[in-house]
């Protein structure tokens, strides 16, 4: 049962990033966006992987959306740095 809420909290959790990720692409923007937070997020989705990967009672099908939303969260963090790169261009700002 424990493995259900880990993946109903993986999935209430992963639902963001997809729109969040749409959010980046079609603003072209990082207004509203923390590196620092999404970078902790990233850590924090390594760490919740090394400690399934460490733990005796290790499920794929958890690893799945463990692996599936620090996907996620590193193509926010790839898209941060193309717009924030675009941003600083469009100002004259070179990097």
């Amino acid at each position: 049962m424990s493995d259900f809420f880990e993946i109903a909290m993986l999935v209430s959790f992963g639902i963001s990033w997809p729109i969040n990720v749409i959010k980046s692409i079609r603003t072209k923007s990082t207004k509203g966006k923390s590196l620092a937070f999404l970078l902790m997020i990233f850590v924090g989705y390594i760490f919740g992987i090394t400690s399934k990967l460490m733990s005796s009672d290790f499920k794929w099908y958890v690893m799945f959306f463990y692996i599936l939303n620090l996907l996620m969260v590193g193509l926010d963090i790839v898209l941060y740095a193309v717009n924030y790169t675009r941003e600083n261009r469009a100002i004259g700002i070179n990097l």
